[in-house]
């Protein structure tokens, strides 16, 4: 989570030096962030959105891989099959059907595989996540939905956006297990999660966890927050920061002291000018390549398109 956060923040500062075309921070949400990639096997899929590069890293995606989409260079930087991870989805909800379908078709192949899906409160709001979640009740499908509830949807907060007691009731409402828990308690996230995406792999059916969290930071780094929420929000949220939460913890448990802080802090710190070492270059791009993968035969008016690109780009 500290190496977690410390990838994050440099992000943010390559995004404010025009080295990333912008960066959605996660700030404040790792338990959540790193409680997913944890209570995943290796065989099981994430479904990440555009917020969740610390789910990304923490799955063992490079991080200037995770960073291609936000950079620009491509719509995905890493190999979706290889670390079982889907590309990163920005449309709101539209890859939770998406966890769904391969969920269910891992099972009809005989797999044990589970899919996670990451979501934001906002996403909530979209009828493709009520598609998914339907679809997946009906199904029985091996598929867990982690709902981060950071409370707000870009600008909108949450009580613009649902009636509903919590954002949980809207799985039961499609007739699977539905699940709160702290989302800036490190050990809850996981002990939650484990428990979900085991019994979906069991045949118990799919879940929904509403994780209640906080974006301590903007909503992206062209976002003025200022403008819609009081400082004070943010500072009372500051009190249930998740890692200095899960450092007293470990504390007080005996498994964590001062050299061992140093220790992740100056971990975190390679890792990030790793991160700004590997970023400084320029990468050497074929705009080309954005045709490949799109379909398995291109279509002709694919092939046209690229020829057309490629014809553009030969007479310059």
């Amino acid at each position: 989570m500290v190496v977690g956060r410390r990838f994050d923040e440099q992000a943010t500062a390559l995004a404010r030096q025009g080295r990333l075309a912008v960066h959605p921070s996660s700030l404040g949400q790792e338990a959540c962030q790193v409680g997913a990639a944890l209570a995943l096997r290796d065989t099981d899929w994430l479904f990440p959105t555009y917020r969740d590069c610390v789910a990304l890293v923490s799955r063992g995606i490079d991080p200037v891989e995770a960073l291609t989409l936000l950079r620009g260079d491509a719509h995905c930087g890493y190999d979706p099959v290889r670390h079982r991870t889907a590309p990163q989805c920005t449309p709101l909800a539209t890859h939770a059907a998406h966890a769904v379908g391969l969920a269910h078709g891992e099972r009809l192949k005989g797999a044990d595989t589970v899919a996670l899906a990451l979501v934001g409160d906002g996403a909530t709001s979209e009828g493709d996540f009520h598609e998914a979640l339907n679809l997946a009740g009906v199904l029985q499908a091996p598929v867990v939905f982690l709902v981060q509830n950071n409370g707000y949807a870009i600008s909108v907060p949450l009580s613009a956006q649902c009636a509903a007691p919590s954002l949980a009731y809207k799985g039961v409402g499609y007739g699977m297990r539905s699940e709160q828990v702290d989302g800036n308690d490190a050990a809850a996230v996981l002990a939650v999660l484990t428990t979900a995406v085991e019994d979906a792999r069991s045949g118990g059916g799919p879940w929904l966890v509403e994780a209640h969290t906080y974006r301590v930071a903007p909503h992206t780094s062209a976002d003025d927050p200022s403008r819609y929420r009081p400082a004070a929000e943010v500072e009372q949220w500051l009190g249930h920061d998740p890692l200095p939460r899960l450092e007293s913890a470990l504390r007080d448990r005996g498994l964590l002291d001062d050299a061992g802080v140093k220790a992740v802090a100056d971990e975190a710190e390679s890792y990030a000018a790793g991160v700004r070492a590997h970023l400084s270059t320029e990468p050497d791009l074929d705009p080309l390549t954005l045709f490949d993968h799109v379909f398995r035969s291109p279509t002709t008016h694919l092939t046209e398109q690229r020829d057309a690109l490629r014809a553009d780009r030969e007479g310059c």
